[in-house]
Order: structure tokens, then sequence, then C-alpha cells
């Protein structure tokens, strides 16, 4: 299959520079694929899970919690906000965060800023823990 330049990096640096047949990631509007000789595109992207398929065939898995992908002439950037590998998850940071969300839900008289943190630090947590099973 043909590959692709890709660059997938965060704020605190380059996560994977190399070839890739597929990334697979969420967007605001979606779930989408790219794949060799993409048309030129730009989006903002979600919270979910993505997936890297190497030239070799090896499926690399993460969370991946918002930032920005394009394709310019061939080369994929992905520079995300927060990129999580599978294997650097820890579930139980994840168990503690998703319970304090919760914890936190559950109260009385929230403010819309107190509501909206809660539920996007509960959405974080559930899904690195649907990438980890």
């Amino acid at each position: 299959m043909k590959t692709f330049s890709l660059r997938i990096g965060t704020p605190d640096g380059l996560m994977y520079e190399g070839e890739a047949e597929r990334i697979k990631c969420r967007s605001i509007t979606g779930d989408l694929a790219i794949l060799a000789d993409h048309c030129n595109y730009c989006t903002a992207l979600g919270m979910g899970e993505a997936c890297v398929v190497l030239p070799d065939g090896t499926r690399r898995t993460a969370a991946c919690i918002g930032g920005m992908l394009s394709v310019m002439d061939g080369v994929c950037h992905l520079l995300a906000t927060t990129w999580e590998w599978k294997e650097d998850i820890d579930v139980e940071r994840a168990k503690a965060a998703k319970a304090k969300a919760e914890e936190i839900l559950a109260r009385d008289n929230l403010s819309d800023r107190e509501l909206r943190l809660a539920e996007a630090k509960l959405h974080r947590a559930l899904v690195r823990l649907s990438v980890k099973e």
C-alpha cells in the first residue's frame, strides 16, 4: 500500500515522524482517515481514539485530545493538544480523573463553567480508558 509522510507533535514535543499508510482520528465533525494522495485539507480535532497504520502493517493506537490536522502536498501534520500512545496511558490516573469528574458533576448548583470543565475532564478520562481497553 502507498505511504505518506506523517508528523505528529504536541506542545511537549514530537510524538512520531515517518511514513504511514493511514491515520484515523476524530475531527470536530466526526471520524476521518487520511491515506496517501489525500487532497489538501485542514481541520480541528476533537477528542477520541486515533490509529496510525505503519508501512509494515503495525497499528499504533493513541488518545488524541484536541488540536489541528493538515494535509499539504501529500504531507500530513497533526498537532495535538494531548497525544498519548496506548502503552503510555496511566490507567490508575485516568480512573482517578474519571472519579473526580463524576464527583464534581454530582454536586448541585454548578456554574456553567464548572459544569463544562467537569464534563470535559470526564470525557478525556473516558477516552484514555477506552483506548487502553
